[in-house]
Formats: C-alpha cells, structure tokens, sequence
C-alpha cells in the first residue's frame, strides 16, 4: 500500500512538472520573434473600427536592432527593423488593387515585404527613404465583410516588413511621417499615432468624379510612360503562349536595344520564343531541376531559356522574315522603340512566347505572371515598373481577316515611369559657354560615374577650360586646362578631377543676345563607337519656352505640355556617326557631332536676362535626362572676360592723360 501511494505521489509530482512544462513552453511560443514588448503590434481597439466606414490601416513597428558595424556617429549607424502593416475592408464596397504609401521618413533600406511589391521600385533591396508605395502580390483585393459573411481572411492583407533604417540612437522609436490608401476616390487624414503603432481610416471622397467608362469584370487599364501587356492567348494542361506588347506612351521616352527581365513565381520556363530572343540558354537549369522532374522526356536542349530570372532581347532586323523566329508585327527592330512624336508606327515593340507550368495543371486558368519587371536601354531612360495588374482580355481583330473581334483568354498590365537618374549614374552630361565668357563650364565630374579614382579627384569640381577642349576627347583635354588655368590664373590642384566618363555630351553655348530676341548653338557629341540612328534631343526652359522661333539644321517641335523642344535630325541626317580615329597617327580621336543654330525673339519675356534665361533647366539625349552643370557662365566674378570694357576704357583714358602730360 505505501508502495502504490508513494507511485501515485510520483506520477502526480510528474504530471504537475509536464503540465508546468507545457505552459512555459507555450509562453515561448506566444512572446516568439518579439524583441521587446514595447514594440508588440496589439490588435485595433473595436473603437477605431466602430468608427471607421472604408479602408482601415496600420503599421507597427515590431523591433528594431543594432546592426554591424557599430560606429559612434549616431546618425550613420545602422538599425534592422521588422513592421507590420495591415489593410482591412470594414466598408461596403470592394477595394480592387489595393495600393498604400509608408513615408518613410529615416533613410530606411527595404529589403522585404512579404505580401507586396514595391509600385516605385524595381526590386528588393529598395531605398524608400522618401516613402515609397506598396501594391498586392498574392492578394490585390480587398472584399467586404458583406459579400464574405465576415470572413477577415478576405477582408485583410498583412505585409510582413524587414529592412535597415539610420540614426536615432538606442532608445529611439523610429516611425513613417503618414500612411495613407492612394487608390483612386480616397481620402485619408492624418495618421493617428499611438507609440510604436500608426492607424487611420480611409473613406470614399464624395467629391471624386469617377470616369464614366465602361463597367470591366477586372481594374481598368491604367496609364504609364511605358506600358507593357501579358496577354495570354492559349492555355493547356502543361503550358500556355503568351504575347508581350510593349507600348511608348511618352514623348521622350525611347528604348534602344532593349533588355527586359522579370521573375517567374513558379518555376515556369520559356521553351519557345518569337520576335525574340534569350541572352542565355543553359539546359542544364531545367535539367536538374523541377522542370526534369515534371518533363523528363521533353528535349531540354531546345529550350529558349530555363532561368529564374531570364533576360530577353528583342531580334535584328535581318530575322523579321524568319518562319521560326520573326512573321510578327512590330518585332524584330533591334531593341529599338521610339517615341510616338517620331513615329506612331515604331512606338510599339511585340514578342510571343510559350511557358511550360510546373507543375503541370488541370486547370487552365490557373496562370501566374511573373513579377517584378524591369526594362532598359543602351543610353534611354530609367524606368521603375509596378507589378502585373490583372485586366479585362485584351481584343485583336480575327486573323482571318474577317471584321471579327477575338479576345486573349487572361491578360495583365505593367506600368513602368520614367525616373530621374541618380547622381553619378546619368549616360550624357551638358556643358555651357556664352559669347560673354572666354571660360566653357565642362561635364561635371565623373557625371557618368568613376571606375578608378586612384590618379584623379571624383570629387572636385572640374576646371574651366577654353571653348576648343570640349572637341577632344577628355584624355587630351590634361595640357590645354592647365595652360588655360596659368593664363587665367585659376588654381589647380595637384590631383586633378576626374573625367565626365559620358559616351555622349551636349554643348549649350549661347551665342548672342540684342533686343529683339537671342541665339544659342547647340552641339552633339558621340563618343562613342558606334552611331545612333534616329537620334532626338530634348531642352526645357521653365520660363521663356514660348518665346522659341527657329532651328535651322534639326527638325524642332514644341511640346507645350511639358515646356519642352523636341530636336531631331533632318531627313538622311537622322543619325550621329560615333568616334573616329584623327586624320594623322597620334591626333586625338575624333567625336561624331551634329550641331544646330537656334533663335530665339523676345515677345513673352518681360524682365530677360541672359545669364538666367538663356540656358535649359532640363536636356535630355533619347529620352534619358543628362547631367548639367551646377553653374552657369556669369558677367560676374568667377567666370568673365578676363579683361573687361570698363577696364579697357579706363586703361585708355590713363594712358591718354600721361602721353598727353609728357608732351605738354
């Protein structure tokens, strides 16, 4: 009897610590992947949904920690932070396309938002110091709680946030200036804040005037610089074809020898392609991976391209009648696509391709396009593109040729912008000079980046130099800037700025300026080795664009919308021949160019000056921005003549006094 009392003790004693046990292990799992307790993201008070009547969002900062290298600069250290931001549908209608903007206040680098895509940037990791706006991945609607009987899984969206953030110190509490819904008809006041927590309600605005378009079963198409259609045309079990169409909706917007990229979700491969073509065809990746597994008796060797991450390009002219690789409209120009002020017809560029699932799917209509876009040129703008939008099926006429329409069987949408390249990473520059200044102002330094700073000063400001070196490459420019600096008697340091590295340059020099108007010259510089056919080239003036009258060796065109001239070549003198070698062995190599006069009367402008309103606040080559100067050639000290006309007739006038003294 004391032996079964002492077991029954045992196994009660037992029982006790297993349940203890189980307790504190639970605990874990509630406070796992917490840092602090102050940054716990606690669930909305029923309050602020009680009063909310739309879009309800947070963000929630959930811990921040110190990152290496530790530095003792507070604002150059670097923190790791994890947020959270939720989206809930509390009003009556649905939320297509959900998109809302973090302003991110504090140098934050994202580096990944679980449920999202970034709209203004490419990929991860993304600088969203400015703020930046997040759209779905996975879930891009938002349904009501009507329509799902309450069901938050369909009502919400949580975005799981990583990323490095700057300064603050240990006990800082970093968080967004504002969050805010910015799709179409919202209107959101100021965030509320409660310590590591933001929160505000977002309801329809009365005063929005929607469109009166047709009703879609999908969101509508949306305008971009640049817009490109995933139209998919077939769908099977194991694969589908699909069309790319690529559309130049901007007046400066160009592409040459365009590359386009994305990211496939899963796992998806590219067995055949037209009016294109894949940088790189490796087997090897479909071989050993899944697709080997799903197609083990498909010939992975004829496979156009197995990468996660496939780069295409678009075919030369030559293969446009080929029967296996080109028969497409608008394909098949060499990556070029111009803006339609240049021609309507070489806006568009086409390609078609078909995908193989994994794994292979009954269903048909389960598609997946693939996300994060990027295209680029070889001297074009910089576009940032959002993430594929799902829209109604685009239409085509029957190819039978009948007056008959027919409809793709899925179609989604990319909207890709033109940005403003970043300093140091432009592909032309601007140099300025005036008939009132013997100095030309060159390319900033290293405006087109640096590779090797070691024998030069990325930093400096380039030195002044006469009007004669911008036409010699900037290797042979060395001797005539530092006798130009003697002459002038400018400073020169003993570790000179480096080059402009730009493989094209522009000069603005203006020329003259009277009464009734002035002039400037304008020159292009390749140096390239290669030509640019169909060239164009841009300037904006901000306050006397009204007031432009002629060009005499390029075809001008206003653009009144943007203030800006729209320059291009004449008929058989639309390209710009690339560098060449000098006449004798050892002359410098020798630029291409174009170069036009262009007038200018003074009909609008009221209080002109020269200095001020002579020069472009914006020049662009193909459609990328180019870098200009910070400064401009002055009648003031710092860039003037280096004798001046009150110095002259002053000097005459003393020189007459003493010979008319000497003589007396």
């Amino acid at each position: 009897m004391k032996l079964f009392k002492e077991v029954k003790t045992s196994s009660y004693q037992t029982f006790l610590l297993l349940l203890l046990l189980l307790f504190i292990l639970s605990g874990f799992e509630i406070c796992h992947g917490q840092a602090d307790d102050d940054y716990a993201a606690p669930p909305p008070p029923p309050a602020e949904l009680e009063n909310c009547d739309g879009i309800f969002l947070t963000y929630s900062l959930t811990s921040r920690e110190k990152e290496y290298p530790h530095v003792k600069n507070v604002t150059a250290q670097a923190w790791a932070f994890k947020s959270e931001a939720t989206l809930m549908n509390v009003g009556d209608e649905e939320l297509k396309g959900w998109k809302m903007f973090i302003g991110f206040q504090h140098r934050e680098i994202l580096v990944s938002a679980d449920g999202a895509v970034l709209v203004d940037s490419d990929d991860f990791p993304a600088e969203v110091g400015n703020g930046t706006t997040l759209a779905g991945s996975a879930a891009t609607d938002l349904r009501t709680a009507i329509e799902t009987a309450g069901d938050y899984t369909q009502m919400t969206v949580r975005v799981q946030m990583s990323g490095t953030q700057f300064g603050l110190g240990a006990g800082g509490k970093p968080m967004p200036k504002t969050i805010k819904l910015v799709n179409d008809g919202f209107k959101c006041p100021a965030a509320s804040r409660q310590g590591q927590r933001m929160f505000v309600c977002c309801k329809k605005d009365p005063k929005f005037k929607a469109k009166l378009d047709k009703k879609t079963k999908f969101l509508p198409r949306r305008y971009g610089d640049l817009t490109i259609a995933y139209d998919v045309l077939q769908s099977f079990k194991t694969s589908y074809y699909v069309q790319i169409t690529m559309d130049n909706n901007h007046p400066l917007g160009r592409l040459d020898h365009w590359n386009i990229t994305w990211e496939w979700q899963k796992g998806e491969f590219i067995n055949t392609l037209k009016g294109a073509y894949a940088r790189i065809k490796d087997p090897s990746e479909c071989l050993y991976g899944p697709a080997g597994r799903y197609y083990g008796d498909l010939d992975f060797s004829q496979v156009a391209n197995c990468q996660k991450k496939p780069i295409l390009s678009d075919l030369p002219s030559e293969r446009k009648e080929d029967e296996k690789v080109g028969k497409l409209p608008w394909c098949c120009r060499n990556g070029t696509v111009l803006p339609p002020i240049m021609d309507k017809n070489k806006a568009r560029s086409i390609f078609q391709m078909q995908v193989f699932k994994i794994p292979p799917d009954d269903n048909r209509t389960a598609l997946t396009p693939p996300m994060k876009w990027h295209i680029d040129g070889v001297i074009n703008p910089k576009y940032t593109c959002g993430p594929p939008i799902r829209v109604d099926p685009q239409q085509f006429p029957d190819p039978s040729g009948l007056k008959a329409i027919s409809t793709a069987f899925a179609s989604w949408q990319i909207v890709c912008n033109m940005t403003k390249p970043k300093p140091k990473e432009n592909r032309c520059c601007v140099s300025f000079s005036a008939f009132y200044n013997e100095s030309a102002i060159p390319c900033n330094t290293c405006a087109c980046g640096c590779d090797d700073t070691r024998k030069c000063n990325a930093n400096a400001q380039p030195l002044l130099l006469p009007p004669d070196a911008l036409l010699v490459p900037f290797v042979n420019r060395t001797l005539k800037a530092r006798a130009w600096a003697k002459l002038k008697h400018m400073h020169v340091p003993n570790k000179l700025p480096c080059g402009d590295n730009c493989p094209v340059s522009i000069n603005w020099h203006v020329s003259s300026d009277h009464k009734e108007g002035w002039t400037a010259r304008m020159t292009i510089f390749n140096w390239e080795d290669f030509s640019f056919d169909d060239w164009f080239a841009a300037i904006k003036f901000d306050r006397h664009f009204e007031d432009f009258q002629d060009v005499y060796s390029f075809n001008g065109t206003r653009i009144p919308g943007i203030k800006t001239i729209f320059f291009q070549g004449l008929k058989y003198l639309n390209y710009l021949a690339g560098e060449t070698n000098g006449t004798h062995i050892g002359d410098p190599r020798v630029p291409g160019k174009q170069q036009s006069v262009i007038s200018f009367h003074k009909k609008h402008a009221k209080d002109f000056n020269v200095v001020r309103d002579a020069f472009p606040s914006k020049v662009y080559f193909n459609g990328m921005e180019c870098a200009l100067p910070p400064h401009r050639p002055a009648k003031s000290l710092g860039h003037k003549s280096s004798i001046s006309v009150i110095t002259v007739i002053f000097t005459a006038f003393m020189t007459f006094l003493l010979m008319t003294d000497r003589f007396f």
